[in-house]
């Protein structure tokens, strides 16, 4: 069974990477699950917080909660907007928590396999964003997908009011998309298990 985690971008509830995301949660094959973790709670990296919480491994609830899914996971699915042609702060701050070491010297990023999509109502999709995820995911030591892309453009008209996705063109991207990630997933870790 393939384990892959995906973290929203968004904190807004109607969303649509939040929309695109559980719309990947629908499309996953057979053997895979697709957890959807939460970075609403999760909150501005401060160094004396983490100096105060150090009897908590320096982590608050709800980053402790994110990095043990993190590490529970065999591959990340970052569904990432683009705000202003790059990254969203609050994504940012989460990944800036997941970076730090555990009391144990525990890096939880580093050598995950990680692939990125996003949703916009404009007409690049998220192509500046998810290029400007890159260093981050080279800082963390993380694993970047680079088997397909998936920017999703004109989301206006690929949800409806309630966040469904109606377009079956774009539901079939997604597909194969998840599809193709979770089967390069799954051959890593074959391969790992290989002597």
């Amino acid at each position: 069974m393939v384990k892959i985690l995906g973290i929203p971008g968004a904190l807004r509830r109607g969303s649509f990477n939040r929309s695109l995301l559980r719309a990947a949660v629908e499309v996953v094959p057979a053997g895979v699950t697709l957890e959807v973790a939460s970075i609403d709670d999760v909150p501005l990296y401060d160094g004396d917080i983490e100096t105060a919480l150090k009897d908590q491994g320096g982590f608050p609830p709800a980053v402790r909660a994110l990095r043990a899914k993190v590490a529970a996971a065999d591959a990340l699915l970052i569904v990432s907007p683009e705000y202003n042609q790059s990254v969203p702060g609050v994504l940012k701050n989460a990944l800036d928590w997941l970076s730090r070491e555990g009391p144990a010297k525990e890096e939880v990023c580093k050598g995950k396999p990680v692939a990125l999509i996003g949703a916009t109502p404009g007409l690049g999709g998220t192509r500046m964003a998810q290029t400007a995820w890159l260093p981050v995911f080279r800082g963390l030591g993380m694993r970047p997908w680079f088997g397909r892309q998936l920017y999703v453009a004109g989301a206006g008209k690929v949800f409806d009011a309630e966040g469904r996705m109606v377009d079956d063109k774009v539901r079939a991207l997604l597909t194969t998309f998840i599809a193709e990630y979770a089967a390069e997933v799954e051959r890593d870790r074959s391969l790992a298990g290989s002597p």
